[in-house]
């Protein structure tokens, strides 16, 4: 495969994946609010995890990059 043809297979990928997650995302912040709205002390616990872990792969991110 040529660059071109190597970069045009990727890209489409690509914009595959960022359309699904996109719709992924609003999925994510509806149950984020209605996680605040009927158990905010365990949405903010949960939260935290999650920002924790978020911050664990980035520093790994680092580490490839």
């Amino acid at each position: 495969m040529s660059k071109l043809k190597n970069y045009n297979y990727y890209l489409k990928i690509i914009n595959q994946i960022q359309k699904i997650r996109s719709k992924n995302n609003l999925n994510w912040m509806g149950l984020l609010k209605l996680s605040f709205k009927h158990a905010p002390k365990d949405a903010i616990k949960l939260v935290k995890k999650i920002d924790s872990d978020d911050r664990r792969i980035s520093n790994l991110l680092k580490k490839l990059s």
